[in-house]
């Protein structure tokens, strides 16, 4: 087992009192550590990389209705929990309308693990926002840290990607390390694939391929025809 496995395995930080006096169940996979010493802007991992200046954009299609994801990787940071995350921007179109704008925050550990400190995150509707519910940060109202991409990919290994009870849930599986995917007119190999769900949204399971050098380039939900692609790359 190894040392990103063996950290979920021992500690959990929901093991708080319930009001009967008895320890609340411990989460299953636990709450991973997030030890801010040694964590920094620079994202390098090759399944997440975050070069500063890089443009990705993103296509998906479900059944008549198109939407075009634009994720631009800012040269800003801001302070979480005592670390610098880089800021991401992802701005969702409908129809050429704005739907959807969120700042997201990210921080690799000294092993290479990634790391997501929360997100600013608006739902619009005629350019009113109409809701935030998801947003979150690590060490306000009790949300916690979670890996986004491991250091070290292993086939089976389940991870929290973000906590905030009751709010923000996110789960992942990994399923493979050697898939292939065909996007900006190329093929990609040992490409890995996670599962990744919710239990607030236990319909909205979603497969998901990373190429090396890339990061995200497919999603495609387990249930449904939804299916996202990387359509364009602009790199600094």
């Amino acid at each position: 087992m190894n040392l990103f496995l063996l950290s979920l395995a021992l500690v959990s930080t929901l093991a708080a009192a319930a009001p009967s006096g008895r320890q609340a169940a411990p989460l299953n996979p636990p709450i991973p550590v997030f030890d801010p010493a040694g964590c920094t802007s620079v994202v390098d991992n090759p399944y997440f990389p975050l070069r500063p200046g890089t443009i990705l954009v993103y296509e998906t299609r479900a059944g008549k209705t198109t939407e075009v994801d634009t994720v631009v990787v800012t040269r800003e940071t801001r302070t979480v929990l005592g670390v610098a995350a880089v800021v991401v921007r992802d701005r969702t179109y409908r129809d050429g309308k704005l739907v959807e704008e969120s700042f997201d925050w990210y921080a690799q550990d000294r092993k290479g693990n990634v790391w997501s400190l929360g997100e600013d995150t608006k739902d619009l509707r005629d350019g009113e926002v109409v809701s935030t519910v998801g947003a979150w940060e690590a060490g306000k109202d009790s949300a916690s840290a979670g890996i986004v991409m491991p250091a070290v990919p292993e086939v089976g290994m389940v991870y929290r990607k973000a906590y905030r009870r009751g709010r923000v849930e996110d789960l992942a599986k990994m399923e493979s390390l050697d898939e292939k995917a065909m996007v900006l007119h190329d093929t990609f190999t040992a490409c890995v694939e996670t599962e990744e769900w919710s239990p607030l949204e236990r319909d909205a399971r979603e497969r998901k391929v990373y190429a090396p050098g890339l990061g995200l380039v497919l999603r495609q939900t387990v249930v449904g025809d939804e299916r996202m692609k990387l359509v364009k790359l602009i790199v600094p």
